[in-house]
C-alpha cells in the first residue's frame, strides 16, 4: 500500500511561486511512476505533470514552461510552479501507481492507483 503526503499549498498573489512537495512510503520509489493533477469544484480533475520511473518527465500545456516535476534522491516528488495566475487556484493531488516496467509518464486519471489527499493552492489578483 502506497501512502503519499503531500505539502506545499498555499495563497499566493498573481506572479508568485509555490513549491509542492509529495512524499510516498510503503513502497520501493524506484518503481512507481507519479503524477501531479489539479481539480476545482464541479470540474474534473485535470493531469499536470507526471514523471515515469525512469526520470521521464511530461508536463500539461496549459503549465508547459511555468511548472515543473522533479524528484529527488530520495524520492520526494516536487511540482515547482512559477508565474501562478487565478486560474491555477486548485486542490493539487499526487498520485501513484506501480511502474516495475516501462511506461511513459501519464495524464490519465484511470492509471494511477493511490492518491494523496491534496493540497490547496489559492493565486489571488
Amino acid at each position: 500500500q502506497v501512502q503519499l503526503a503531500e505539502s506545499g499549498g498555499g495563497s499566493v498573489q498573481t506572479g508568485g511561486s509555490l513549491t509542492l512537495s509529495c512524499a510516498p512510503s510503503g513502497y520501493t520509489w524506484h518503481n512507481l511512476c507519479l503524477g501531479w493533477f489539479r481539480q476545482v469544484p464541479g470540474k474534473a480533475r485535470e493531469a499536470v505533470a507526471a514523471i515515469n520511473s525512469g526520470g521521464e518527465t511530461r508536463s500539461a500545456d496549459h503549465v508547459e514552461g511555468r511548472f515543473s516535476i522533479s524528484q529527488d534522491s530520495k524520492g520526494i516528488l516536487y511540482l515547482q510552479m512559477n508565474s501562478l495566475n487565478p486560474e491555477d487556484t486548485a486542490m493539487y493531488y499526487c498520485a501513484a501507481k506501480s511502474c516495475s516496467n516501462y511506461y511513459p509518464p501519464s495524464f490519465a486519471t484511470a492509471d494511477y492507483d493511490y492518491w494523496g489527499q491534496g493540497t490547496q493552492v489559492t493565486v489571488s489578483s
